[in-house]
């Protein structure tokens, strides 16, 4: 029986229920997929099934302010994912009449849609020929083949594809890319996977030659930069704080967080004091100043590594506030939520 056959066939045995497999509509299947871009099933399923309750279709979607987008998709991180996600359905509505793209040629062209998903949804939902290559099916191909060559290196990304091709079944191209992804998901797992159980055992090379542990090879990313945050949470005498939105180009861009001051590092208060008597919602006014928590908070992004203050500042009045009560209507990054959370606002 050959590679594909073998699992196709484990796919219908061991599949798991997951929502986003009950139908064919690209537009869900395209927001299954957008979601789950760096994000585990577990989390992403809750997101998926609010999306498709909130925007039953393309329009709704499309309509829905920028704000309410974000708001929704809070938590999930790589927030570019959601804007891109409006965009795209924008411009399906405005530009395709509402009709989604029906190839892979034509799903490329969507805000966001790179090689993986325009290959996903091009298969799933038009049965076309063409493979995907994610995460799980690096894994699986470089194991049973025993290709050393770095996933992420421009060589490994075409040699990856090209072997993706050749060896995935043309004739039910939806449930193959469906099966290699779920086989390196719960049985080629990256760590402890079920070599004993695995029905591609007798002619992988990995594991024949006992490279599971060193396969796949990736190059090591560049050493995250270190920054030092620090957020001012202004609160008045009559229950306002303020919240700023980043408009720049960045992880962030239209989210809101509290008013920050970066600096080259850790400051105690005192020095930070001063800092904060210069800022304009401080400086014509007298402040309480108090450092949140003790040790910075690091909140570790693909690139960078955050190292953050909370100051609570008290201050008699605050132009342009909002009520507190309300600071959990606004998007705001993981790491500010978390503060909310935890942050008596009343």
């Amino acid at each position: 029986m050959i590679f594909s056959e073998i699992i196709t066939r484990w796919y219908s045995i061991n599949k798991r229920y997951l929502p986003w497999r009950e139908t064919k509509d690209p537009y869900k299947i395209w927001l299954s997929e957008i979601i789950l871009q760096q994000t585990q099933v577990s989390q992403g399923w809750p997101y998926y099934e609010a999306f498709v309750a909130t925007f039953p279709s393309v329009y709704d979607l499309a309509k829905a302010d920028e704000s309410t987008v974000l708001k929704l998709w809070q938590g999930l991180g790589y927030y570019s994912r959601a804007r891109n996600l409006h965009t795209a359905a924008k411009y399906i509505v405005q530009e395709l009449d509402g009709e989604f793209p029906s190839n892979y040629k034509d799903l490329l062209k969507l805000k966001g849609v790179g090689d993986y998903t325009a290959s996903a949804i091009a298969s799933i939902c038009f049965n076309e020929a063409t493979a995907v290559v994610d995460g799980n099916v690096y894994r699986v191909l470089s194991r049973y083949y025993g290709i050393d060559t770095p996933i992420n290196s421009t060589e490994g990304i075409k040699t990856f594809k090209a072997l993706a091709q050749r060896v995935m079944d043309a004739k039910q191209p939806a449930d193959y890319n469906q099966a290699i992804m779920e086989f390196g998901a719960i049985q080629c797992t990256p760590k402890s996977p079920g070599c004993a159980q695995c029905p591609l055992n007798e002619s992988c090379v990995a594991f024949g030659e006992n490279r599971i542990d060193s396969l796949p090879v990736k190059l090591k990313a560049a050493k995250p930069k270190k920054k030092f945050f620090n957020f001012l949470v202004v609160i008045s005498d009559d229950g306002k704080t303020y919240l700023e939105k980043r408009t720049g180009k960045g992880i962030w861009q239209n989210l809101y967080q509290f008013p920050l001051i970066e600096t080259e590092k850790n400051l105690n208060q005192k020095a930070f004091a001063t800092l904060v008597s210069t800022h304009p919602l401080i400086k014509t006014q007298n402040f309480d100043l108090r450092r949140y928590n003790e040790d910075p908070i690091i909140h570790k992004l693909s690139h960078q590594h955050l190292y953050t203050t909370f100051y609570i500042v008290q201050v008699n009045t605050l132009e342009n506030g909002i009520r507190a009560k309300s600071i959990r209507d606004y998007a705001v990054p993981v790491l500010i939520q978390n503060f909310i959370e935890a942050f008596n606002f009343n």
